[in-house]
């Protein structure tokens, strides 16, 4: 029944879609690239991003193949409780462009590093930079070239290593041209990747639909919930078998918070997105960012647990076992393009490889501007001009593309992608929450004490998954988050100098009142998240 491959269509869509973002990125590179372009509009595209643009290119960004073949495999296996990690998203931007960003633009933060140069000291900033290109390199760029190539090897037959390096080359072309290209390009690749999403979703919906003989898309859509019902639960009981990646009530009001907030809002590769726009076009982008986090179970999840009830019904049988005939969640997305009629397949191959690259560009954008602004002019050339900080900023992504190329193939020994991402980033996200959370509304918060903290977050995250592996890595991940506050108060308030420290940031209260249009906003935002949650409990 599937149809592994592409058809003569399916190239003529997926090429219009390659040469249309290739050609509309060229033409504002060139439209840019009439005047000097500066390091911050290079790697910020400061002050030239609308409020759609900045919300888009979140999404681009933060959506790649771990969602559609990682996230979609997760449903699968686990069900719409993996949603959690979208829908508690959506509510966390709320908080971020509440809190957290006007703190940045008050101050004239552009990249995380400097935040901690300047509100702690440049020995922090520095370990922490080390920390962050070690993790967007080692674990971030790897993962989703692993998982692009394995879903352009599953769906068009292509040959994995050549999938890597035609991934590789495609984000570096896009990559090149800075934030600005970055980001207009992402609404292209936004609108290609819901569209395609949309439709692999109502694939699935109508085989469903049309194994049991009951038309109609939301006729499927009781068959999933009355066929799969374990699926369809956000809290997950102690007894599940996967309970360990979803801890039922810390997705909620656990860890799952500190997770998404240092995620959104203390991480380059997606705050960066908004650190060039004024505060009221910036909150506009991340509300916008929010919204469409709403979407993204629908057109990445749904499908997986299709997938799965059809498997359970006689379908799929072989498609989703691996070489060694173990059943592989991460087949599910790729199986089911195989299924699409040719031009629809080639759009949906198109959303797929947009999202992938859209992630790539960004990623490797965020690994530019942390090693050219924060290691390189700090400690390698100083007085480095705007020109060469941007040729060294282009250099840093050819170095970081290859090592992730390199690297990816050894991830095919994994089960769950998504699941390997989020465990092994959140190694390093209860240091990095602790110390800016502090630092931004604790005033007394010293340089010593945050060093603590950032020495101490790996360790203690390394410890903790070997020496107490039965603990849930969400709930671990809180408990050394709780450990490292506890760590930065004692040793502040140890230090008699703390309580006239000359770093603390002024807090100005009316940083943190939003506009009318933001507060219904994040109201309704709100709200189909509470009823999201009531309704699948």
């Amino acid at each position: 029944m599937s149809n592994t491959g592409l058809q003569s269509l399916d190239y003529v869509v997926f090429f219009i879609y390659l040469i249309g973002v290739s050609a509309y990125g060229y033409w504002i590179y060139k439209k840019k690239s009439a005047k000097e372009v500066s390091s911050t509009d290079y790697f910020l595209a400061e002050g030239s991003l609308t409020f759609w643009a900045i919300g888009a290119s979140i999404i681009a960004s933060n959506i790649s193949a771990e969602h559609f073949i990682g996230m979609s495999g997760s449903g699968f296996a686990i069900g719409l409780a993996i949603s959690s990690y979208e829908w508690m998203a959506a509510a966390s931007l709320i908080v971020v462009a509440l809190f957290i960003l006007p703190v940045y633009l008050k101050n004239k933060i552009y990249t995380m590093p400097q935040f901690l140069r300047e509100r702690y000291s440049p020995t922090v900033a520095t370990i922490m930079a080390v920390f962050w290109l070690l993790l967007y390199v080692f674990v971030n760029l790897t993962s989703i070239l692993y998982l692009g190539a394995l879903a352009l090897e599953v769906t068009a037959g292509i040959d994995f290593n050549y999938a890597i390096f035609g991934l590789g080359i495609f984000a570096v072309i896009i990559t090149i041209g800075g934030m600005k290209v970055i980001g207009y390009t992402d609404v292209v690749q936004v609108i290609v990747l819901v569209a395609g999403g949309l439709v692999t979703t109502y694939l699935a919906l109508d085989l469903v639909s049309i194994h049991f003989n009951a038309p109609g898309i939301f006729n499927a859509l009781g068959l999933l919930r009355d066929q799969a019902d374990s699926h369809f639960h956000m809290i997950l009981p102690k007894e599940s078998p996967f309970y360990k990646d979803l801890p039922g009530l810390s997705v909620i009001i656990g860890a799952m918070w500190i997770n998404n907030l240092a995620y959104f809002g203390c991480n380059q590769y997606i705050i960066q997105r908004s650190l060039g726009a004024d505060l009221p076009t910036a909150r506009k982008g991340i509300l916008f960012a929010a919204l469409l986090k709403l979407l993204i179970p629908i057109i990445v999840v749904i499908p997986g647990i299709a997938a799965f009830v059809l498997y359970q019904n006689g379908m799929f049988q072989k498609e989703m076992l691996d070489v060694a005939g173990v059943v592989k969640p991460d087949h599910a997305y790729p199986v089911l393009l195989n299924l699409l009629p040719a031009g629809l397949k080639g759009m949906a191959f198109a959303a797929l490889t947009a999202a992938i690259v859209a992630s790539l560009a960004g990623k490797a954008n965020s690994i530019a501007t942390i090693f050219t602004l924060d290691i390189y002019k700090q400690y390698i050339a100083p007085q480095s001009t705007e020109k060469q900080l941007v040729k060294m900023g282009r250099y840093t992504i050819y170095v970081a593309m290859g090592i992730a190329v390199l690297i990816a193939p050894q991830l095919r020994v994994l089960d769950q992608a998504y699941q390997f991402i989020q465990e092994y980033s959140s190694f390093i996200t209860p240091g990095v929450f602790a110390i800016f959370i502090l630092g931004m509304f604790w005033k007394r918060t010293t340089s010593a004490a945050a060093l603590t903290a950032a020495l101490l977050t790996i360790p203690l995250s390394t410890a903790g998954k070997f020496l107490a592996p039965e603990i849930p890595f969400l709930d671990r991940m809180g408990i050394i988050f709780l450990i490292l506050c506890g760590v930065i108060i004692v040793m502040t308030l140890a230090d008699p100098n703390s309580k006239d420290n000359p770093k603390g940031l002024e807090i100005d209260a009316s940083m943190f009142r939003p506009g009318r249009s933001f507060v219904i906003g994040s109201i309704m935002i709100c709200g189909v998240i509470a009823a999201l949650y009531t309704v699948f409990w």
